[in-house]
């Protein structure tokens, strides 16, 4: 190999390295702390509340034919407060065989 490819080489190295450099540099998210489980369950059964809420106003608002209640959106704002309000009636159900099968181990 002669010293002009060796060169060339060498400036098409460093430029992929320098394209590549930014991607490593980014930020790192922060290492997740521990989460406190008993936050976790309140804010998701928040939200679980939440979605509730608002689908029962907007079924209020289009039953009472509010202008700009959409039949659309109010049906799927319906379905997902369903689908929610079942997801976590299932997640109860499953920490309390977890909680029953701990309690009956036997020690």
């Amino acid at each position: 190999m002669s010293q002009i490819d060796v060169n060339n080489l060498l400036s098409q190295m460093r430029q992929l390295s320098a394209q590549v450099r930014p991607a490593e540099a980014a930020p790192r998210a922060a290492a997740p702390t521990q989460a406190d489980f008993g936050a976790l369950l309140r804010r998701s059964i928040a939200a679980v509340g939440d979605s509730q809420t608002e689908a029962g106003r907007m079924a209020a608002g289009f039953e009472r034919g509010d202008a700009g209640a959409d039949l659309g959106r109010t049906m799927v704002a319906i379905q997902k407060a369903d689908l929610s309000l079942r997801t976590m009636t299932e997640v109860r159900n499953k920490l309390v065989d977890a909680y029953k099968d701990i309690m009956n181990m036997p020690v």
